[in-house]
């Protein structure tokens, strides 16, 4: 069989669409390898390391505005629930590095910008205005967590980082509890 240009490359066209759209299946399944290079020199993200991305973040963000709580909050249990978040979300983000950090898994070292724009925005404020706008942000920020470390505690792929969600999730629940009854005395 005599290979023509033309069908070469169709062939060539037909074999690049099908990598293609097996990397993308996979991506989209979180079957590959964080770092996995693709075409064009990107690096593939996976769930795990979205999630992980995302933790950060997060995690970085909450010790910020628990600073912020514990100095100037109006109230006592704003002020303990503050220092408690420095706390827990510490060591939880130390842990994340650690895992990460094994698997050469690049970490943010800031906020992301939505983050970020939270903690500027808090940063302006104090009194009942501040306590009342952190319980909130607390209230809604507990709830988002609680539902993507439960999503990937459940259904990631990475062993260790599936892991750290599902060892910080109980966490991450008793902190929404106390947040939720703070909230309900009326802030």
């Amino acid at each position: 069989m005599t290979l023509t240009t033309k069908s070469l490359t169709a062939l060539a066209f037909c074999t690049a669409a099908a990598f293609a759209q097996d990397s993308m299946d996979k991506m989209e399944h979180g079957k590959m390898e964080h770092g996995k290079m693709m075409k064009g020199g990107k690096m593939a993200m996976t769930a795990d390391s979205r999630f992980a991305m995302e933790a950060a973040s997060g995690g970085m963000t909450e010790v910020a505005l628990g600073k912020m709580a514990a100095e100037k909050g109006s109230s006592q249990a704003v002020k303990d629930f503050g220092q408690k978040m420095v706390d827990d979300h510490g060591k939880a983000n130390d842990e994340l590095k650690s895992i990460c950090s094994a698997k050469s898994m690049a970490l943010p070292s800031a906020p992301n910008a939505k983050d970020q724009a939270v903690i500027d925005r808090m940063s302006k404020i104090s009194g009942a205005a501040f306590d009342k706008a952190y319980v909130h942000d607390m209230v809604m920020d507990h709830h988002k967590d609680v539902m993507m470390f439960t999503k990937e505690a459940n259904s990631g792929m990475d062993a260790e980082v599936k892991g750290f969600a599902a060892k910080t999730l109980p966490t991450l629940k008793e902190h929404q509890k106390m947040i939720n009854d703070i909230a309900a005395k009326k802030m």
